[in-house]
């Protein structure tokens, strides 16, 4: 049970805003939000690149396409015929991905207008498949075009959160251009880090530090100090959770400049970063996400076939133990948090049932600063809404439970209630058994409440 509780309190943080997979294995991680879940939100390549830009650090030069003549149009503007075409999706691993079609690669070198249209037309419109997204794929709406630099040397550098330094720090490495996990994995003496103090800022002389260890040459190392220190200022100006330079590069014509950008948000600063928030593209996100966002509630869907509804991250991940412990397997993770509305609880139905997989819910509520006739009323309304046919049990305990339970048992619907959390997670993993096994008969079942 402790052990899949664990697991299961590792994938709710990963998801609900945990730093990148780098610093996950060395236990540097950015602590949960104590209130609501942190959406981190990430942008697409060029959008990350133009903010850089703004800020005045050296970038490629390049423009957006959403079509494949656009495509076309933007070769010819940048004027090279040395060109690179990236896919605009937001997953890791686009190089060695596969777009429908058979195109194998996300980013790709071209060398006219005409091929830069071509290989864009096997790109937009399309799904691309890496090993992050999985079987899913993510959709390809738009490519970025940019021209070809002739890097002499690749680093890594990226800004992030972490908790053991109590705030920001510098993480610099020499081996650039490559999956930074696995030399983190291999051999983390590469790594270089630089705690930042998050009230005085970041100081030239510790720029120029990482610099020198990441293995700038000697005439680069100040100039290599002054992008870090604009980075940092776009980490802080935006309340990024991290920002990653992958590679930053000695370029063939002496410059320092950085190749590629990856910068996540903290979702909690989304009010007065309007700005960055208006540009996320939900047609990278699951459907789901973007329900959940829109309703407030903390959802993550899982694999299992029971569906869980509660009230505070803690019970709700004690809730999927216990049904685990009776052998059922959770669908999701759903916290409606303290202060769930009526109408906040048949959105959360919605988002459960809206996964095929679901055989039966279960409602687990404390009622402390909830009140469990709110959680009542907005169950009765979301099952005649939805016309849901599926088991629900329901625990309530608290806040006017007994209210809750007189609403709930002179409402005509079958809705199953039960004061004790071991029972309740009894009976429910056997309803789901019940129900999946009628499905797999092709046979129609229907329940009726105990008298």
């Amino acid at each position: 049970r402790l052990l899949y509780c664990i697991y299961l309190a590792l994938i709710a943080f990963s998801v609900l805003g945990g730093s990148s997979a780098l610093l996950g294995a060395h236990g540097a991680q950015q602590p949960p939000h104590l209130q609501q879940q942190q959406r981190s939100l990430s942008l697409h390549e060029y959008m990350s690149i133009g903010l850089l830009k703004e800020a005045g650090i050296s970038v490629p030069a390049g423009m957006v396409a959403s079509s494949s003549e656009e495509a076309y149009a933007v070769a010819k503007q940048i004027g090279s015929k040395d060109l690179v075409v990236k896919a605009q999706v937001l997953a890791g691993g686009r190089g060695k991905g596969t777009f429908e079609g058979g195109l194998k690669g996300g980013v790709k070198i071209v060398y006219s207008p005409e091929e830069a249209r071509d290989i864009s037309s096997q790109m937009i419109g399309r799904k691309l498949y890496t090993k992050q997204t999985g079987e899913a794929g993510r959709i390809c709406n738009q490519v970025f075009i940019c021209e070809r630099r002739y890097p002499r040397r690749e680093y890594y550098f990226a800004i992030t959160m972490e908790r053991s330094y109590q705030g920001p720090v510098l993480i610099g490495s020499s081996q650039g251009g490559v999956n930074i996990e696995d030399v983190a994995a291999e051999n983390p003496d590469a790594i270089v880090k630089e705690p930042i103090d998050i009230v005085e800022g970041i100081k030239k002389e510790q720029a120029v530090k990482v610099a020198q260890k990441m293995g700038f040459p000697a005439a680069l190392v100040d100039e290599a100090a002054e992008n870090m220190i604009k980075l940092y200022e776009v980490f802080i100006k935006y309340d990024a959770s991290m920002v990653e330079i992958n590679p930053m590069v000695e370029d063939s014509s002496g410059i320092v400049m950085c190749m590629d950008a990856k910068i996540n948000f903290d979702s909690n600063a989304a009010y007065r970063q309007q700005k960055v928030f208006d540009m996320q593209d939900w047609s990278q996100e699951d459907p789901r996400d973007r329900q959940a966002a829109k309703a407030d509630l903390n959802y993550i869907g899982l694999d299992g076939t029971i569906g869980c509804l509660v009230n505070g991250a803690g019970l709700a991940m004690a809730t999927m133990d216990i049904i685990k412990l009776h052998g059922g397997t959770p669908a999701n993770f759903l916290d409606v948090g303290g202060g769930a509305t009526a109408q906040q609880v048949t959105e959360a139905f919605k988002l459960i049932t809206s996964d095929r997989k679901v055989q039966a819910i279960l409602v687990n509520i404390f009622g402390g600063i909830m009140r469990c006739d709110v959680i009542a009323q907005g169950i009765i309304m979301a099952v005649t809404d939805l016309d849901l046919k599926i088991p629900i049990v329901v625990r309530l305990q608290g806040t006017r439970v007994d209210d809750a339970k007189a609403l709930i048992a002179a409402s005509p619907l079958k809705i199953l209630a039960c004061d004790d959390l071991d029972e309740a997670a009894k009976m429910v993993v056997k309803l789901s058994e019940i129900v999946s096994l009628a499905k797999e008969a092709q046979v129609d079942i229907t329940f009726q409440l105990p008298i």
